[in-house]
C-alpha cells in the first residue's frame, strides 16, 4: 500500500472518526459536570478545535514571523529594526510599495465601477442569468491560468514580424503598434492590473446585483412617478442604498489587490518595474541566498497594510448587525 492510499484513507476515514470521537467524548465530559456549568462550558468545548487550529496555523505563524523580522538573514542573530530600515530605504521595495498602491487604487476602482455598471445594465434584460454567468466566468479561472492567457494576449513581436499577440494584432489592423504591453512603463503595470479587473468584476457584479434587487421597486417607481429621470433615480436612490454593499466589495478587492502575486509572477516575475509587496516577500525568502529576516519584515508590512481594512470591514458589519 503506497503513501497516497494511506493519506487518502486518513483523510476520508481518520479525520471524520476523530471528529465523531471528540464530539462523543466532549458530551460525556460535559454531562459529568454540574448542570449549572454545562451551558457555559459547552460552547467552549465545541469551539476548542477551531481555536486550536487558529492558534497553530494563524496566531503562532504571525508571532513567529514578527520575531523573525528582527533577526538576520539566517534567523540567528538579533538585528533590531535593520530589516525595516532596509525596507524604507531600498529602491526596489519602495517601487514594489508604489506598485501595490497602484493595484489598490485602480483595481478597486475598476472592479467596483464596472461591477456596478454591469449590475445596473443587466438588471432589466431577459438574458440576465446568461450575461452574468459569462461575466462571472473569469473568476473561476486560477490566477496563474489568467496570467498565462493574458501573456499570450499581450505577446509582442518585432515590428518586422507578424504579431501573434491578440492585442497587437488587433491594433495592427488600424495601423498602430505593436506595443510592449508587459515591458514598457507605466503601461505594463496597468496591463497587469487590468487582468485583475477582468477576473474580479464578475464578483463585484454578483454582490452589487444582489444589493440592487434588495431595493424596493415601489420606492423606485414612486420616484419615477414624481418626475425623476433614470439618472436621478440612480444617483439619489440606488447609489446611496448600495453604498454599504459597495463598501464591503471595495474592502474585499483592496485586500485582494494588496496580496496580488500570482498574476505578476506569471506574466513578468516582477521585472520591468512591475514588482509588488507580496512578490518582493517571496523573492527575499526563496531567491538564493534567501533572507528570512527581510522576507519576514516585508510580510509584517503587508499584514499591517491589510489590518486597517479588515478592522473597518468588521466595524461596518457590526454596525449593520446592530441596525437589524
Amino acid at each position: 500500500m503506497n503513501n497516497d492510499v494511506i493519506n487518502a484513507a486518513v483523510a476520508v476515514i481518520g479525520v471524520p472518526a476523530v471528529l465523531v470521537g471528540y464530539i462523543l467524548l466532549t458530551e460525556r465530559l460535559i454531562q459529568a459536570l454540574p448542570e449549572r456549568r454545562q451551558g457555559r462550558l459547552r460552547p467552549w468545548f465545541w469551539i476548542a478545535p477551531a481555536l486550536l487550529f487558529l492558534i497553530v496555523f494563524l496566531i503562532y505563524p504571525t508571532l513567529n514571523t514578527l520575531v523573525l523580522s528582527f533577526m538576520d538573514a539566517q534567523s540567528r542573530n538579533f538585528v533590531g529594526l535593520d530589516n525595516y530600515a532596509w525596507f524604507i530605504q531600498d529602491r526596489g521595495t519602495l517601487e514594489a510599495l508604489r506598485n501595490s498602491v497602484l493595484w489598490v487604487v485602480f483595481m478597486t476602482g475598476g472592479v467596483v465601477g464596472l461591477g456596478l455598471l454591469i449590475a445596473v445594465l443587466v438588471d432589466r434584460i431577459r438574458y440576465e442569468p446568461v450575461a452574468k454567468s459569462v461575466i462571472f466566468l473569469p473568476l473561476a479561472i486560477s490566477f496563474v491560468a489568467a496570467g498565462v492567457i493574458w501573456s499570450f494576449m499581450y505577446q509582442y513581436q518585432d515590428p518586422s514580424r507578424p504579431q501573434v499577440g491578440t492585442l497587437n494584432a488587433l491594433i495592427g489592423l488600424v495601423g498602430l503598434g505593436p506595443i510592449r504591453w508587459t515591458q514598457e512603463q507605466p503601461i505594463n503595470n496597468f496591463a497587469l492590473i487590468f487582468i485583475g479587473i477582468w477576473m474580479w468584476t464578475g464578483f463585484a457584479m454578483v454582490i452589487l446585483s444582489a444589493g440592487l434587487k434588495g431595493i424596493s421597486t415601489e420606492v423606485l417607481e414612486a420616484a419615477r412617478v414624481d418626475g425623476a429621470n433614470e439618472w436621478q433615480v440612480f444617483r439619489r436612490i440606488i447609489l446611496p442604498l448600495l453604498l454599504p454593499t459597495m463598501f464591503v466589495v471595495s474592502t474585499t478587492i483592496i485586500i485582494t489587490a494588496l496580496k496580488s502575486f500570482d498574476i505578476i509572477f506569471t506574466v513578468t516575475n516582477g521585472g520591468f518595474g512591475t514588482n509588488v509587496i507580496a512578490l518582493e516577500m517571496w523573492k527575499q525568502m526563496f531567491t538564493p541566498p534567501g533572507n528570512f529576516g527581510r522576507a519576514s519584515a516585508v510580510a509584517i508590512v503587508l499584514l499591517l497594510a491589510i489590518i486597517p481594512f479588515m478592522a473597518i470591514n468588521i466595524r461596518r458589519f457590526r454596525e449593520q448587525e446592530a441596525i437589524r
